[in-house]
């Protein structure tokens, strides 16, 4: 192909990607050629494994379909750039066996991209870490199987592992998959419970797709859902507090996975409802305490109680009595 027919193509393979359906004349229009000439560049792009899919009739015409290879990807600048951003992270990750495939995509990249790009991802790199250890690894395949499910639909079978030690054999109808800063979840209905419930995924053996279809049914949103779930759930206690801060500003200091944030439900101005979950009382009093704001106990009772008994060791130290 001549410089300008190749550019011409590459034209081409970047609008088929932009959206799903291109009709031939408003292909020709965009790349300023005639019908014929986009018929001869779709041809072009097939023998270069593209699959490039062609329909008929009313909301027909050219589509980039899936194939059976993956042919090389047209990236701009910022799509390159977020590109190997994303492998770098995906590098240091929690999927089991992805960050040495992270790595092999990443330096495949690395040798395609413009001198310009290269440069600054270099820089990039050369100034960032990653901090890795602190997330719990899932099985890849695990991830791909549920993944696969929630987007066909079909429930899935598997042996769960739960808090107490034993295991359970579990179907369930999946919604989606939630990752957090440490671990993968799951949120699905299960058929032998007839409720909503959460799994993680690190937790799971055996996972099986079946070919029964899930009953379409309204659900939770899946994020709030799970994020209510690693709250609360698997604690003993579950604290409200009123706190005398922004919500925007106590969130920057719980994470997610440790407690919710919401505006304050008494409508207070420059006030938060923070809902936290745990194992041990006097542990939460303290660590509420670490906030830094004023606030208000609202349940249970027996952290009111805790915070009392570390008020009093505090000042007992700031005294130097025994």
């Amino acid at each position: 192909m001549s410089e300008g027919t190749t550019e011409r193509v590459l034209r081409l393979l970047s609008l088929l990607q932009r959206r799903p359906v291109w009709t031939g004349p408003q292909l020709a229009a965009e790349l300023g050629v005639t019908d014929r000439c986009v018929r001869r560049d779709v041809e072009r792009l097939r023998a270069l494994g593209y699959p490039v899919n062609a329909s008929q009739g009313v909301g027909g015409g050219y589509q980039l379909g899936a194939g059976t290879q993956l042919p090389p990807l047209l990236l701009d600048d910022q799509e390159a750039v977020a590109t190997a951003v994303s492998l770098r992270l995906a590098a240091g990750g929690t999927v089991a066996g992805a960050s040495e495939a992270a790595l092999r995509a990443l330096a495949k990249l690395d040798q395609v991209m413009p001198p310009r790009l290269r440069s600054e991802m270099r820089a990039l790199q050369d100034s960032t870490s990653t901090l890795t250890g602190g997330g719990v690894e899932v099985d890849g395949e695990v991830l791909m199987t549920l993944a696969r499910a929630c987007r066909d639909a079909v429930r899935v079978r598997f042996t769960y592992a739960g808090r107490a030690g034993g295991t359970s054999s579990r179907i369930v109808e999946p919604v989606q998959l939630v990752a957090t800063a440490r671990r993968w979840y799951l949120m699905a209905w299960d058929v032998d419970r007839d409720d909503w419930r959460t799994f993680r995924l690190d937790r799971m053996q055996e996972v099986v797709a079946t070919t029964w279809r899930s009953t379409s049914r309204e659900h939770p949103d899946p994020v709030a859902y799970v994020q209510r779930s690693v709250v609360a759930a698997p604690y003993l206690h579950v604290a409200r507090v009123r706190v005398h801060a922004p919500a925007a500003l106590v969130r920057d200091q719980v994470p997610q996975q440790v407690g919710s944030v919401e505006d304050d439900p008494a409508g207070a101005e420059g006030w938060s409802l923070l809902v936290v979950g745990g194992d041990d009382l006097d542990w939460m009093a303290a660590h509420l305490a670490r906030l830094g704001h004023e606030l208000e106990i609202l349940e249970p009772p027996e952290l009111r109680d805790a915070a009392a008994r570390m008020a009093a060791l505090l000042t007992s130290m700031a005294e130097g009595s025994a």
